[in-house]
């Protein structure tokens, strides 16, 4: 905790410094996310107030969440004050659930979590404000607002229907991760055994409807065949709400080169995650390790857990795990921009999703932190204000634009109460 707080601390005084007192980098970092605050892809305050207090928040404030360290749970990631100090101008919510839950149930508890987030936005006017177009971000960001938007996650959401898709659009969510941890029947996970290469056929319009309507293909979660398929059937750009690199970090969450390749040509963009299993491969690694080592001392003591334990334990303490830095995260940055080009990134930190961020970037208020180290690695203005915000906005007018030239297409329809089979 002293750690997280001095980091903070100088994160912020580095930012606050007189001009005179600040490096070039710091300048530039400073400049760029006053003209383009954050526009962060993923964050899941939603689910935390589910999980912490079952949606009741007439008693919540969340001016400042530090005080939410209870019952084993660590302190939210997020509060107002702290993304005030992030400089995150708009925010997209996750209003994810469990993809554990049969599916009509999943329907009903994602619009419990459209609920409880505008309920969220409606008790905070003076800082927070619905957006469900890039008009509506651009006009909050310029009344000192942070613009707030809403994302599913995974189309367990939708409970394979178009129908409901198009409702959970009309209902405020602006993007959609088509599959979550779960391989659906329609769509391959990236951290489930797939069914379908991909996605089947009825996965292919869900796609195609999405472009109809203007709501944003998020391929965060899904199979790098499945990330290809959306490619061919979309026609306005998509997004990776929070995902890094594979090449740099191996996990089946991040973004291949096969796919970052076609990014420029689709117009998509990588928002860049802070998790740092996801952006540090030696942590990864040790993950990988101590998972093996687990399994390898319950076979040696099966029916003895307090000896595994002790045992797994003692490993813990001859193997500290690797640290994960902001160093990690603009790693990934730099790899995306070097094959799919500075158009092609932003961020999506996966705050309150994860039980930390990297050294210096713990919480929300880490963003500057980030952007100071970009510069430093020669990132212009222009640059980072891309990453910040420019691009993401730029993705949602056009694919704004694409549903405008599409108002005439017929809605894609299918029997009502038919499943979704592997031929769609």
């Amino acid at each position: 905790m002293r750690h997280f707080l001095l980091s903070t601390a100088v994160a912020a005084l580095a930012l606050a410094a007189p001009a005179h007192a600040q490096s070039d980098a710091e300048r530039t970092a400073a400049a760029a996310l006053e003209a383009a605050p954050v526009w962060d892809g993923h964050n899941d305050v939603p689910i935390q107030l589910r999980g912490r207090f079952g949606n009741r928040i007439n008693e919540f404030d969340f001016t400042d969440t530090l005080d939410t360290a209870v019952n084993g749970r660590s302190a939210m990631h997020s509060d107002l004050v702290r993304l005030r100090q992030g400089k995150v101008g708009a925010q997209w919510w996750s209003v994810y659930v469990s993809a554990s839950l049969p599916e009509p149930e999943a329907v009903q508890a994602t619009m419990e979590q459209i609920d409880v987030t505008k309920r969220l936005i409606a008790r905070y006017p003076n800082d927070l404000q619905l957006a469900l177009t890039a008009d509506d971000v651009e006009e909050a960001m310029a009344a000192g607002r942070i613009a707030s938007l809403m994302g599913m996650e995974g189309g367990h959401s939708i409970g394979s229907s178009l129908a409901v898709l198009r409702q959970m659009y009309d209902l405020g969510a602006r993007y959609m991760t088509l599959t979550h941890g779960k391989t659906l029947s329609w769509a391959d996970s990236a951290t489930d055994a797939p069914k379908h290469d991909g996605l089947n056929a009825f996965g292919m319009d869900v796609v195609r409807e999405m472009n109809r309507i203007g709501m944003l293909v998020d391929l965060s979660h899904v199979s790098e065949a499945a990330m290809h398929d959306a490619l061919d059937a979309a026609r306005a750009p998509v997004i990776f709400s929070h995902s890094g690199a594979r090449a740099v970090t191996g996990h089946l969450r991040n973004v291949p080169d096969s796919v970052l390749s076609r990014l420029p040509a689709n117009g998509g963009i990588v928002m860049v995650v802070a998790l740092p299993w996801f952006i540090t491969e030696d942590l990864r690694q040790h993950a990988a390790n101590r998972s093996a080592e687990r399994a390898r001392l319950e076979a040696l003591y099966s029916g003895l857990p307090d000896t595994v334990e002790a045992q797994l334990a003692k490993w813990d303490a001859e193997n500290r795990p690797p640290v994960s830095t902001i160093s990690d995260m603009a790693d990934h940055i730099d790899h995306i921009r070097d094959l799919a080009g500075i158009d092609a990134i932003g961020i999506g930190g996966d705050y309150d999703g994860m039980p930390t961020g990297p050294i210096g970037m713990e919480d929300v208020t880490g963003y500057p932190a980030l952007f100071v180290e970009l510069a430093k690695r020669g990132y212009s203005q222009e640059d980072l204000e891309k990453i910040a915000s420019r691009n993401m906005m730029r993705v949602m007018r056009d694919a704004e634009a694409y549903a405008e030239s599409a108002a005439t297409m017929a809605p894609i329809e299918y029997p009502a109460g038919e499943p979704r089979d592997a031929e769609g």
